[in-house]
């Protein structure tokens, strides 16, 4: 039996500690969560009930707040949590990480401060001695229709193609299907960017426009994250799928996006920190934007949605001019 060690107990690490019970293979399952509250609540009730309530906690997930305690043993190390908490938590767990332990991460994000992908920061963390293996796993998921059991097909990429396949037959199960691919930079640049164009998508609902905006807009910020991901590195068939334009399309049309429902609020004027006070779980979409901006600038890529969300997250811009902007740029060829 295989442990697996979940660090985050947010919606996402929560329901796929759920999807992972019930996958083919047997597992033991740490759930580590920072909050005190989350961990009571697991244990107590079996079900979380601050960040995915009405769902119960098989009996094979042990809920812990201590570190130590989830990762010991631990042979697979599925890192869930905000990428701008990441370092400092990848840091803790190498000290007491299993040397043979697989590192998969599902954080859909760019650190703020040094624009890398997950798994470059774990790369760094990680004693190169130590040679740590490492994958990361994205595509279209709501958190509450996986923890449901709604079908749900998603990608799991590693350079290591012997361990792409091994992550692939662990998670895989009857509610649950994972694709491989070898290209991690364009499935992390396709998780992480598809959230700013989620933003505004969210924004022209909130504006009160309909669909023929929301197409184009999906299409153009399709183009904008193959862009930037071909230019880091990523291939365009990875943009064309379940990591690319399966999450985009998930992340722009769904009601349970939290990442689109910042711009819906945003487009019905409320200000920025106003919202996100409000909200409990992070929408990892508002640092991407900053970061996915700076990236755009240096390598002199052209993302003018992108342009246009940071300048009404940051600069003050009413979502409207921003809509206006964007229509109003130097016509060219498609």
């Amino acid at each position: 039996m295989t442990k697996i060690a979940i660090i985050g107990a947010g919606s996402w690490g929560t329901a796929l500690s759920i999807a992972l019970s019930r996958s083919k293979k047997p597992h033991a399952i740490s759930l580590w969560a920072h909050e005190a509250e989350v961990v009571e609540s697991m244990r107590a009730r079996r079900m979380n009930d601050v960040f995915l309530p009405d769902f119960e906690l098989p009996a094979v997930i042990a809920p812990t707040g201590e570190l130590a305690e989830a990762l010991e043993g631990a042979e697979i190390i599925l890192g869930v949590m905000p990428s701008t908490h990441a370092r400092q938590l990848y840091t803790r767990i190498a000290k007491d990480a299993s040397p043979r332990a697989a590192f998969v991460s599902a954080t859909k994000g760019l650190e703020p401060e040094t624009l890398l992908r997950m798994s470059d920061v774990i790369r760094q963390v990680i004693p190169a001695e130590r040679g740590p293996r490492i994958a990361v796993l994205s595509g279209p998921s709501f958190a509450r229709e996986v923890a449901r059991g709604d079908p749900t097909a998603i990608v799991i990429a590693s350079e290591d193609g012997q361990l792409a396949a091994e992550i692939q037959e662990e998670f895989s199960g009857p509610t649950l299907r994972l694709y491989s691919n070898s290209d991690v930079a364009g499935v992390e640049l396709g998780g992480s960017v598809k959230n700013v164009i989620a933003i505004a998508a969210g924004v022209t609902e909130g504006l009160g426009l309909g669909h023929n905006t929301l197409a184009a807009l999906i299409t153009r910020g399709l183009a904008e994250m193959s862009r930037l991901a071909i230019a880091l590195g990523g291939r365009p068939e990875t943009m064309a799928g379940l990591a690319g334009m399966g999450d985009l399309v998930l992340t722009c049309t769904g009601a349970l996006s939290r990442n689109r429902g910042v711009g819906v609020e945003l487009g019905k004027g409320r200000k920025l920190d106003e919202i996100v006070g409000s909200m409990r779980m992070v929408a990892e979409g508002v640092s991407t934007t900053a970061a996915t901006r700076t990236l755009a600038r240096r390598l002199d890529i052209e993302m003018p949605i992108t342009e246009q969300m940071h300048a009404v997250l940051y600069e003050g811009r009413s979502p409207r001019d921003a809509i206006r902007e964007l229509m109003e740029r130097r016509l060219k060829g498609e």
